[in-house]
């Protein structure tokens, strides 16, 4: 992928409350020099609101993408990096705020980025934090941690603006050097989904209580970083398997059909 590495980041807020947090954000994307806003089911936009907190960044409002679930607007980034205010229950591969802008940056040049933020009140939910690579942490007071959501948009998008400032001026940024590009999140929810449903029919898992089997392989393969080359052969294993199920089960049919009653 070649162009401006900026239009290939993109900010998505989820389920944002207040639309005046919404211009916020367009604003803090426009003095970074960015531009790709989206929004998944915001409770109110567009909105006067936006526009007025905006202060000029209109133009960023009305090129915003609004999509109903975080899944279509991640769906072809092969990198996605959800903000985090505390640590989870199954730790989650953390970067700091200026790693984040390295990383970002640097993917940025051959591939779709999302950075996610979540509601004003209660952040990314869990479900939402396991689509990602990557969490970042804005290390804040600890006595009154809870940034504003804009407030915290505009501390990642200087950084990846840090970012671009420091490979202008010599000091390049090395992240990608594989030899097949990452695999992109709708990839890996495929990938995630037939996971899920040929462990179940191994027996491995339980279709009603799978604990948390599940979401520490999402960790460990978000941790991998799976290629798309990767994720095709992960995915032809998986049918294989599959297969030997389904006709093993009607050889043991048939058998038991043949076998005269005793």
């Amino acid at each position: 992928m070649t162009g401006n590495p900026f239009d290939q980041i993109r900010i998505v807020l989820v389920n944002t409350t207040h639309p005046g947090n919404i211009g916020a954000a367009a604003r803090a994307l426009k003095n970074m020099g960015l531009s790709r806003l989206y929004l998944v089911a915001p409770k109110e936009f567009p909105a006067d609101k936006a526009v007025w907190r905006s202060a000029g960044a209109v133009d960023v409002l009305d090129n915003a993408i609004v999509v109903e679930t975080l899944d279509e607007a991640i769906a072809d980034c092969a990198l996605v990096v959800g903000t985090s205010a505390r640590e989870r229950r199954i730790p989650w591969p953390l970067v700091t705020p200026r790693e984040c802008g390295d990383r970002v940056w640097s993917e940025a040049q051959s591939h779709r980025v999302a950075i996610l933020f979540g509601r004003e009140d209660r952040g990314l939910v869990n479900e939402e934090l396991q689509k990602c690579q990557y969490h970042v942490h804005i290390p804040a007071n600890p006595d009154y941690s809870s940034l504003n959501m804009a407030a915290a948009v505009q501390v990642i998008c200087y950084e990846i603006r840090m970012s671009h400032l420091n490979e202008l001026s010599g000091k390049p940024l090395q992240f990608n050097d594989w030899d097949q590009p990452p695999a992109p999140a709708q990839d890996l929810e495929f990938y995630y989904q037939h996971l899920e449903e040929t462990l179940i029919e191994l027996q491995f898992l339980s279709e009603t209580n799978p604990r948390q089997t599940m979401t520490r392989l999402r960790r460990l393969f978000n941790r991998v970083r799976l290629d798309q080359m990767e994720l095709s052969i992960l995915r032809g294993m998986l049918t294989s398997i599959q297969n030997y199920i389904f006709y093993s089960k009607k050889r043991m049919e048939k058998e038991a059909r043949q076998t005269p009653n005793t």
